[in-house]
């Protein structure tokens, strides 16, 4: 989920910086986030297009995530996991069934309660995350750390750099 909440961070819609991953046989397939399709402005730079207060300018998350498996290609969304930071809208449901995504890990239930409903009526495993105190201090920690410079300690070599 930590991986799903930095992809969120990439968004250029400030309504909802939503992120999603696929994972399949353990490994991230695609990454997600709210933005729009490429060569189109973004919400961050010419504002917002809304229809019934909801922005259309972007795509989802979660929408994205299965578009970048399908023209990254080499692997199938197929028995795959999904991690995002919201519930899924109505129409991404439908994108996930379609897809054959067998397990959605959301963290937070956003607008619409009746699309987890949808998406274990198709068999999909839907599970609600929960934090754990302790693996978000570990992830704190992770992150404020400064990476250390191993080339300048003398203990990588790089040929062509020294």
């Amino acid at each position: 989920m930590a991986i799903a909440k930095v992809v969120a961070s990439r968004g250029t819609c400030n309504r909802l910086y939503s992120g999603a991953i696929l994972v399949k046989n353990n490994r991230i397939i695609a990454t997600g986030y709210n933005g729009s399709p490429p060569s189109q402005p973004h919400c961050d730079d010419v504002g917002h297009l809304t229809e019934e207060g909801h922005c259309v300018r972007t795509i989802h998350g979660e929408h994205n995530v299965l578009l970048q498996a399908a023209i990254q290609g080499g692997t199938s969304t197929a028995g795959s996991t999904m991690y995002t930071k919201y519930s899924p809208c109505i129409h991404c449901a439908k994108y996930i069934i379609a897809c054959d995504v067998k397990r959605v890990v959301m963290a937070k239930i956003y607008r619409n309660s009746e699309t987890p409903k949808l998406l274990r009526s198709a068999g999909i495993d839907v599970v609600e995350y929960k934090e754990n105190p302790d693996w978000e201090k570990e992830l704190i920690q992770i992150f404020s750390e400064d990476v250390p410079d191993r080339i300048n300690e003398g203990k990588v070599e790089l040929k062509g750099v020294n």
